[in-house]
């Protein structure tokens, strides 16, 4: 059986967390081709505990000898990954799904050109339903999102506005508007919004509510969508990642299991 060449773009806290499955899990099905990351340091630290002490690569470089490459780095890198991976021929898996809006011709090139392009349901459940949902139509979809003040800390909307987020004592809203606002406002917070749009009615008719509170212990994600199908309304209280509290746990186990079923022969959900 051939191993499936994985290349990770990314060595944070979901790109280790995939590194170390397939090292550990999943080293019969596919190994590890190289990782990338811009921190070299972060890099090596991930490479050291690793047992197949896999390669550092530059990107082009890993995109070439990976039969998929991961990206778990910034929205502000995936679009140009997609691009690459398209180019090269290789199949992609994208977790930076907010950089990919405004791009969304490059997955008719991906189709056109056979490519897979994998987009996890990260942070945010019922993505199969709204995938069925969208073969009719959908009228209206909202994304409410709760999250503690430090989870939002550094978002460009924070600093524009010069919010002082440890001042805040009840709950407040930041942000009401469309996700193609809402990802350029919080790209490292609302990545599933962004998911949402390309799911169902598109970034400029998906709205999107940020609400914040020092009462938030965990960041919760309300999606509500409406159409011919019915109404669906789901909600998730994610427990932040251990090692970043940016990112839901939720995200990187969603990370895992779409790989584990890209390997696999059973395809479940719609």
């Amino acid at each position: 059986m051939n191993k499936l060449k994985i290349g990770i773009i990314g060595c944070g806290v979901i790109g280790s967390k995939l590194a170390k499955v397939i090292d550990k899990e999943l080293k019969d099905r596919a190994r590890i081709a190289g990782l990338c990351d811009i921190d070299k340091e972060k890099l090596e630290r991930l490479r050291r505990r690793l047992k197949s002490k896999p390669a550092s690569l530059e990107l082009l470089d890993l995109i070439k000898k990976s039969n998929l490459a991961i990206e778990a780095a910034s929205a502000k890198v995936s679009a140009h990954i997609l691009k690459n991976a398209i180019n090269a021929k290789k199949d992609v898996m994208l977790m930076s799904v907010g950089g990919l809006l405004g791009h969304e011709r490059l997955f008719e090139l991906a189709q056109k050109r056979g490519i897979k392009v994998y987009l996890p349901s990260g942070a945010i459940g019922g993505v199969d339903a709204i995938k069925a949902a969208s073969q009719a139509k959908i009228r209206s979809a909202r994304l409410i999102t709760r999250k503690p003040p430090r989870g939002l800390e550094g978002a460009p909307y924070i600093i524009k506005k010069k919010i002082n987020l440890k001042k805040i004592k009840g709950e407040k809203i930041l942000f009401d508007g469309p996700a193609a606002e809402a990802v350029k406002a919080f790209p490292k917070n609302i990545n599933v919004s962004a998911l949402l749009s390309l799911t169902g009615i598109g970034a400029n008719k998906t709205r999107v509510t940020i609400i914040t509170s020092p009462s938030y212990k965990r960041n919760s994600h309300q999606v509500e969508v409406c159409g011919d199908f019915g109404k669906l309304i789901t909600k998730t209280e994610n427990v932040p990642a251990p090692d970043n509290l940016k990112t839901s746990y939720l995200a990187v186990l969603s990370a895992i299991a779409t790989l584990k079923q890209i390997l696999s022969p059973v395809k479940m959900g719609t």
